[in-house]
């Protein structure tokens, strides 16, 4: 993608970030990321990032000081204990909206993003093969008419197991909201692509960590709880770090996207895809 012009937002989405790795591999490319792509404002899934499961106030700081500017997360969110003394006051990190009521966080939020306008971002989770949570459909039916009062920029992160539950809102929302992209699978999709000539969309980002790995974690307990039904105790892996992801430029004026690219890149393939 070339360089950013006056009249477009551009932004980095990056998919889990798993682990240490992950979050030494994100801190290690974000300055990269930002000179070769110019992006105005990142959107990085953290639901992963303290020890593949979680996350800590101390973690959340940590991305703040990568300078990482919104944080979307998902179904893990809630798995380090003490979350309610401080998750009502990240307002730079977002929990799923569908969520059942009385959970700590924000499930959406707007956030300045230059010339006196507001970004939304927006975090559900999907339900099938997952906990029965609220209906993501209706839950973005609900809260978009006041967001879309306030901003045309509307951004959602869609944290999912299924591809056809993410194919699905992608078009429910379709010209509603500016892109939708799925996390969760840790797997990334060829399928970045824009919706009714407007709505960005991407069914799964992938993550950002080790990809020497089944999803994320060593790869002999994994496939041993495969082989012997009994689940053994998962570690994050090492080898093989990349980052998965997509770049979307947003019109300012419409919230349209105008363009999207996939992201999944080494730290050696970022040259080369700065000059693609």
């Amino acid at each position: 993608m070339q360089p950013n012009t006056e009249n477009l937002l551009r932004v980095l989405a990056v998919g889990d970030v798993i682990g240490r790795p992950g979050r030494r591999l994100l801190e290690r490319m974000l300055p990269r990321l930002k000179a070769h792509f110019s992006f105005d404002i990142s959107v990085v899934n953290v639901e992963n990032a303290a020890g593949g499961f979680g996350m800590l106030e101390d973690t959340y700081r940590e991305f703040l000081g990568m300078g990482v500017d919104i944080m979307t997360s998902g179904n893990h969110i809630y798995d380090k204990k003490g979350g309610e003394t401080w998750m009502d006051d990240a307002t730079r990190m977002l929990v799923p909206a569908n969520w059942p009521p009385g959970a700590p966080g924000l499930g959406y939020n707007l956030f300045d993003c230059g010339g006196g306008q507001k970004l939304a971002v927006m975090n559900l989770i999907g339900r099938t093969f997952m906990r029965p949570y609220d209906c993501p459909f209706r839950t973005a039916d609900n809260l978009l008419p006041a967001i879309r009062e306030l901003t045309p920029l509307i951004l959602v992160d869609f944290h999912a197991e299924a591809t056809s539950e993410k194919t699905a809102l992608g078009w429910h929302l379709s010209k509603r909201i500016s892109a939708l992209w799925g996390t969760h699978t840790h797997v990334p999709t060829a399928d970045a692509r824009i919706l009714d000539g407007h709505t960005g969309y991407q069914t799964d980002l992938g993550m950002t960590g080790a990809y020497d790995s089944v999803i994320g974690m060593i790869k002999e307990p994994v496939i041993e709880g495969f082989l012997s039904q009994n689940r053994l105790r998962f570690e994050v892996a090492k080898g093989d770090c990349r980052l998965g992801g997509c770049l979307l430029d947003l019109d300012r004026e419409t919230g349209a996207c105008v363009a999207i690219k996939n992201l999944f890149l080494t730290e050696d393939d970022l040259e080369t895809a700065a000059s693609a």
